[in-house]
């Protein structure tokens, strides 16, 4: 056989560009020097051997398809390289690039638009890290899911409602009399937690004006329970408060010095339920001869159904003359920017705290353990106990008068709709149980946070013993969530329902907790079926405007409509 010369000839093989880039020029320089040293391999591996350059670029290619994958997945800012946008490690403030401490497990987004651009999305199948806090991920193969996630983010249909405090003409001549008024003076004292006080304040406020006084800007009373003595100024606007009810109400920081020294004539007995004809006939008299009346314990007192203009009063009080102060709106708005920079965000009030357990006569759920300490508080305090006593803890349950568990506020979000990267901020003291009693919720949207997992260091120390100042930075984050829900009503779960509906009835889910609680006790029902009934409970339980005139006693400032929001179909009232 005649032997083949091979010294002259070379043999050319077209390589792709990026599969040689993704090798390194020593990584390729010494593959190519590798010397064999048994004789029955060196004619392969002869460099001038077409086979062996041809083996070698293919093992080339997969080591670059593994690279650049490697790459896509990398921490450390190479998405771009994959054609889909890499997301930062974690929520940053807009003026800082430092991270704030995590405690739990993170995603990446999977946006609209890259779902929206697949080719065939009911074959959908895309492993995507969502990253908010941590790294973590998860599977997004169903349409009907996507299609669920879409309409849990669906805002209400506000139908048209819009603020609308029109004053009556009457009203309006008897302001220019009130607010040149220098002869009665009402101070108040509000006591309890922030949104206690905030009540309080708005019904000062239209005291004074159905009594044509001066009001003093309400004092604070020191709270017992947590040490906090902030004043009026430190936690709200006081110019703000000032100016917007300038035309309604006078109000002055101080009383003036001539009437400095004088004893104030005090009252703390206002009837429940006080109409404007009581409050004048029990307090125009009271002044003292230089004109100063002091009145205590105002909580709920003022009845709910008030004449048209004095409910206007009230949501101008409410939603536009008490705002926070500036320090604390920054703060608060941007825990809320670093919540929402990665999408929309829910928001919930946990009402998981010890005290409140002893206070409903309910059982938190978690293990007899706690159980047994709940008793023997409620044993110990009894006065706590504002339940029906001869109720037994299942029977409250079941009428839906028990704050939702974690692990039931997991279930119903699920049932809602709510993505499992969904980023959550939950509002509210400590849970009894600590972090046992989170666990349901953090085992299914892992993105759980607080104000504690977004702040950044030191940020939140000025505020460590004002804890109506920390209750304020968890409602103004709250109120700007694009979902909110409470676990258990009360005075902030109430203020943010109607905070919320002002600004254009933004979603809120009330927990249907009486009718859907017997369905959550019911084991032969399937997820799905389950699902379904949960959400036709809440057709109308999230967010879409609600009279306030269909059930008597109920606060405008919870529900604004009609009195202070109209539409083109209503006429102003």
């Amino acid at each position: 056989m005649k032997k083949i010369n091979y010294k002259k000839k070379i043999c050319y093989i077209s390589v792709p560009a990026q599969i040689i880039n993704s090798v390194s020029s020593s990584s390729l320089h010494s593959f190519l020097n590798v010397k064999t040293s048994k004789k029955n391999k060196s004619n392969f591996f002869n460099l001038r051997n077409p086979k062996l350059w041809a083996f070698s670029f293919f093992l080339l290619s997969i080591l670059g398809m593994v690279l650049r994958l490697s790459l896509c997945l990398s921490p450390f800012g190479f998405g771009d390289f994959c054609g889909y946008p890499y997301y930062e490690s974690q929520l940053q403030s807009s003026d800082t690039n430092a991270s704030p401490k995590s405690h739990s497990g993170t995603r990446f987004n999977t946006t609209q638009a890259e779902i929206s651009n697949a080719k065939d999305r009911s074959l959908l199948k895309r492993v995507e890290k969502n990253e908010t806090f941590g790294g973590e991920s998860h599977l997004i193969t169903s349409n009907i899911e996507q299609h669920d996630q879409n309409e849990f983010w669906k805002q209400p249909d506000g139908l048209g409602y819009k603020p609308c405090l029109d004053f009556s003409n009457e009203y309006r001549r008897e302001s220019k009399k009130i607010v040149e008024e220098r002869r009665k003076y009402l101070m108040v004292v509000v006591s309890g937690g922030l949104n206690q006080q905030k009540i309080q304040i708005v019904d000062a406020v239209v005291i004074a004006r159905i009594l044509g006084a001066v009001l003093v800007v309400p004092i604070l009373q020191i709270n017992l329970i947590w040490g906090d003595e902030s004043e009026f100024s430190d936690i709200f606007d006081l110019e703000q408060f000032k100016s917007v009810l300038a035309n309604d109400v006078k109000i002055v920081s101080l009383l003036p010095a001539s009437k400095l020294m004088t004893r104030p004539s005090e009252d703390g007995s206002m009837a429940f339920n006080a109409s404007p004809q009581w409050i004048r006939s029990h307090y125009l008299k009271r002044f003292n001869k230089e004109g100063v009346l002091l009145l205590r314990r105002l909580d709920s007192r003022l009845s709910k159904d008030l004449p048209s203009d004095l409910q206007k009063l009230r949501c101008k009080v409410s939603f536009e003359a008490l705002k926070f102060s500036p320090r604390v709106m920054e703060m608060g708005k941007k825990l809320a920017e670093r919540m929402r920079s990665k999408g929309p965000y829910i928001a919930l009030h946990l009402r998981l705290e010890k005290d409140v357990w002893v206070r409903t006569g309910c059982l938190s759920g978690l293990s007899s353990k706690y159980d047994e300490i709940v008793n023997i508080e409620r044993i110990k305090r009894p006065e706590l106990l504002t339940a029906k006593s001869r109720m037994t803890s299942n029977e409250r349950k079941l009428a839906g008068l028990c704050p939702l568990n974690a692990k039931e506020v997991t279930r119903l979000l699920r049932a809602l709709g709510a993505p499992k990267d969904a980023r959550i901020y939950w509002a509210g003291g400590e849970p009894l149980g600590g972090k046992e009693a989170l666990k349901p919720l953090t085992s299914e949207f892992p993105h759980l946070y607080n104000k504690y997992d977004i702040a950044l260091p030191l940020e939140l120390k000025p505020f460590a013993k004002r804890a109506s100042i920390m209750a304020a930075i968890d409602y103004i984050v709250c109120k700007e969530s694009d979902v909110f829900m409470a676990s258990h009503g009360g005075n902030m779960g109430h203020a943010i329902q109607g905070h919320r509906a002002y600004e254009g009835h933004k979603k809120i889910i009330t927990p249907n907790k009486r009718h859907m609680l017997p369905y959550f006790l019911n084991k032969s029902m399937t997820e799905t079926e389950f699902g379904k009934m949960i959400k036709k409970l809440h057709r109308q339980s999230l967010g879409k405007p609600e009279l306030r005139i269909s059930k008597a006693g109920r606060d405008v400032t919870k529900y604004p409509v009609p009195e202070c929001m109209c539409n083109q179909s209503t006429s102003t009232i």
